[in-house]
């Protein structure tokens, strides 16, 4: 699978991979509960939750990458 961008809905981040929840949860994200998921991207949650960016994508990429192994 393609990586997760600055530009992806937190809803196709949750659909594709279940387990990106519990990296959110741990970043202090509630995004799975949250109504705004169908809308936001991963830039628009980092910027409203003053994460970094870099580091919420290094983060969720990671799942991907553990696949490819």
């Amino acid at each position: 699978m393609e990586h997760f961008s600055a530009d992806t809905l937190v809803r196709d981040v949750l659909t594709s991979h279940p387990e990106a929840a519990g990296v959110l949860d741990r970043l202090g994200l509630g995004c799975g509960s949250c109504l705004a998921a169908d809308m936001d991207t991963l830039r628009s949650v980092a910027s409203m939750h003053d994460i970094r960016l870099d580091e919420l994508l290094r983060n969720l990429n990671a799942l991907l990458d553990e696949e490819d192994d």
